[in-house]
């Protein structure tokens, strides 16, 4: 049986809205805690620039299952991992609060994640590289419309990669295609097949 693989995502549930004007951190923190108990409701600042950004269910389905082949591509390879998810990176001094979908220490815990991936089915509005280079994230991978666009920091500016540094056997068209394949089951099975060839 081929697989095949899904042409279009055809629904649009996920949000992004960027709050007019310039807030300070005390202000910012006000608004996180007005809106703390809201659920599927992520909140990013960089440099006074608030944006608020509503999860839908595509959004949450595709970074789970990027999660999914991801940690079973670091199992089959013997590459040590510690999957840090969502984990908030925020600090004051470095003007930046914001959630990664999934992040990774990869070897061994450090002071950052080295790779951190984010799934946007609507396009931002804040600076998307700058608030991972305040944190010296390593690689930022980006899902945008059914492809990765990867960045590798190299003297404290990002430059776009076609192929993983950190991961360089990990084939990323293969790990697209599985992504967008209807069966959970069949992408699994090719994706092992490819990182087992």
């Amino acid at each position: 049986m081929t697989p095949q693989t899904l042409d279009k995502i055809t629904s649009l549930q996920e949000q992004r809205f960027l709050l007019p004007g310039h807030y300070t951190w005390e202000e910012f923190e006000k608004l996180e805690a007005l809106t703390a108990d809201a659920p599927g409701l992520r909140i990013t600042y960089l440099d006074g620039c608030v944006e608020f950004m509503t999860l839908g269910e595509q959004h949450e389905a595709i970074k789970s299952v990027i999660a999914i082949f991801l940690a079973l591509y670091f199992f089959e390879k013997g590459i040590n991992f510690i999957p840090v998810g969502s984990a908030t990176r925020r600090a004051k001094e470095k003007g930046a609060s914001f959630e990664p979908d999934e992040s990774y220490y990869i070897g061994e815990k450090k002071e950052n994640p080295d790779l951190a991936i984010e799934v946007n089915i609507t396009s931002g509005s804040i600076d998307k590289l700058e608030k991972y280079k305040r944190f010296n994230i390593t690689e930022v991978w980006f899902w945008e419309n059914n492809h990765f666009s990867l960045y590798h920091l190299t003297n404290d500016k990002y430059e776009q990669i076609p192929q993983s540094q950190l991961l360089p056997e990990l084939d990323i068209n293969l790990l697209v295609s599985c992504v967008l394949m209807p069966s959970i089951i069949e992408a699994r099975t090719e994706l092992l097949k490819g990182i087992r060839q």
